[in-house]
């Protein structure tokens, strides 16, 4: 991320719940280098925006109240009025009898609440708020994958996921981001979450990028996968918007 600097404590925390709301969490580590501050000084902001109520502290970092108790409906998912039309357009890829692979996040969680009831497919994933609203549907089976909770992200992680899901020949793979652009590709900031993601790629026959507008050309320090391993890039955007031609001419399919 580019970085700044000479920013007031207003300034800052305003910054700090723009990552949060992009991004879901955000790293202590990574706010001192963006804005060439100290710990100490990171540390008093996310401690006075917990106090305010606006986030969650933890360790290394902090979480957003949203990405936090994102299992409840009545919370109040970050965008989601955008989410829900990416989710519509996402629904519209699945076909009947169809396994398909999904991570975690807010997007995703929006896709599998808006599934139409009388749509009988497979749905594999490690997500536990995907999890609970997939065992909700009356036609959708369910696998779970992995043992290990990320309690964070409350998805599983680790050795055991990844050996289960290159057991998997799935048709299709829909997958959050937290980040987008044409010379990385999709990126994280968490080594188990795009290890996670790199297997569920390798084991589908195609992939959906579910992301919105405000995330793309964006970057974070770890590569999920070469634009060019992506298929379908699916925003709130129509497609002819001229913020998505240059993903068209680099060949994703763009919905």
């Amino acid at each position: 991320m580019a970085k700044i600097n000479n920013l007031l404590k207003k300034e800052r925390q305003s910054y700090i719940l723009t990552r949060l709301n992009l991004h879901n969490k955000v790293l202590s580590a990574n706010l001192c280098e963006d804005m060439e501050v100290s710990e100490d000084t990171v540390r008093r902001d996310l401690q006075e925006l917990a106090n305010a109520g606006k986030l969650i502290k933890v360790h290394g970092g902090a979480l957003s109240l949203a990405f936090s108790e994102v299992h409840s409906r009545s919370k109040t998912i970050y965008s989601q009025g955008q989410k829900a039309i990416i989710a519509e357009k996402a629904i519209g890829l699945i076909q009947k009898n169809m396994y398909v692979l999904t991570s975690g996040g807010t997007t995703i969680l929006e896709m599998a609440r808006h599934l139409p009831p009388q749509l009988k497919a497979t749905f594999i994933t490690g997500s536990i708020p995907a999890l609970n609203a997939y065992v909700a549907h009356p036609n959708i089976n369910v696998i779970a994958v992995g043992d290990r909770l990320n309690k964070e992200s409350k998805i599983t992680v680790g050795a055991s996921t990844i050996e289960k899901i290159k057991e998997v020949n799935a048709d299709l793979c829909l997958l959050g981001t937290n980040a987008i652009d044409l010379q990385r590709g999709m990126t994280d900031n968490d080594w188990e979450v795009v290890e996670m993601k790199k297997a569920m790629i390798a084991a589908s026959a195609k992939t959906a990028c579910l992301t919105i507008a405000e995330k793309l050309n964006s970057f974070e320090a770890l590569q999920v996968c070469e634009l060019r391993r992506i298929d379908y890039l699916i925003t709130e955007l129509d497609p002819t918007d001229k913020l998505l031609q240059p993903y068209v001419k680099a060949g994703v399919t763009v919905i």
